[in-house]
């Protein structure tokens, strides 16, 4: 038996299944069920399929009731940026890019130990290089989620260093990350997270008449004098770095931000 072989159906069931384990670090029947809407007798005959398929087999927890991958886990696919945080939120929204995106190298060592912190509810501790400040030494984290911002993978993270939540991107955390703790309280609320705001974006103003309404037209203004676009406080930076807000060649400026009452 092979990948080839199997019906297209359940070559998929067994495709996601072994990537959550290679970037979740662990799966079991009812992600099986819950993602494709099947019965369990069919989740408990699409593990043994790929228990016969790999040749690095997941550890099962019977306190758990999940498979947990081993420590040289070897994936039967490749999975893109897209692909990875579906997996890791549970989303399946598509991405819709019409050009190719740069390739964001991702280890799935780096990943799993991150999501299983943050599954389980516990610090980790990681060595991060930061492109400002250079390599840091090991500090603890308390992983809140992960969010995407169109081209690479962030982590949201409670930092007990900087006593504030903090973005890392799973890319610059040095291997490996091994050392977690129980967390003796809960995290503190994200407020920026949690809070959401409005961005009022125009066309720039050192343009002429004409080329603002090209602007206006070519991004769906509508009539209106500005687009204002909603999201969360923490991830308004990312929204002005992928509009390019306020860079020399833009064709687009921010007016102003303010805060969604609740």
């Amino acid at each position: 038996m092979s990948l080839e072989t199997l019906k297209h159906a359940q070559r998929e069931r067994i495709l996601f299944l072994d990537q959550c384990l290679a970037w979740r670090g662990q799966a079991n029947r009812r992600d099986l069920m819950q993602r494709f809407d099947i019965s369990t007798a069919q989740a408990a005959i699409d593990f043994r399929t790929y228990l016969s398929l790999t040749d690095t087999p997941p550890v099962y927890d019977a306190t758990e009731k999940t498979y947990f991958a081993c420590a040289g886990h070897r994936a039967l696919s490749d999975a893109g940026p897209r692909q990875v945080f579906d997996l890791l939120s549970d989303e399946t929204t598509s991405l819709g890019a019409s050009i190719p995106l740069p390739g964001r190298v991702m280890d799935p060592a780096i990943i799993a130990p991150l999501y299983r912190a943050m599954n389980g509810e516990r610090d980790i501790q990681i060595t991060y290089t930061s492109m400002t400040s250079g390599l840091s030494a090991p500090q603890w984290i308390g992983p809140a989620r992960f969010h995407f911002d169109g081209e690479a993978i962030h982590l949201r993270a409670w930092s007990y260093k900087h006593e504030a939540y903090r973005d890392y991107l799973p890319i610059r955390i040095h291997k490996p990350v091994r050392t977690s703790r129980d967390r003796v309280a809960p995290l503190p609320f994200d407020t920026d997270w949690h809070t959401q705001v409005r961005l009022w974006i125009r066309p720039r103003s050192d343009l002429s008449e004409s080329q603002a309404s090209v602007v206006r037209l070519e991004y769906g203004f509508e009539g209106r004098s500005h687009l204002i676009v909603e999201t969360r406080k923490a991830l308004g930076f990312y929204v002005i770095r992928r509009w390019r807000l306020g860079e020399d060649k833009s064709r687009l400026e921010l007016e102003k931000t303010e805060e969604v009452e609740s």
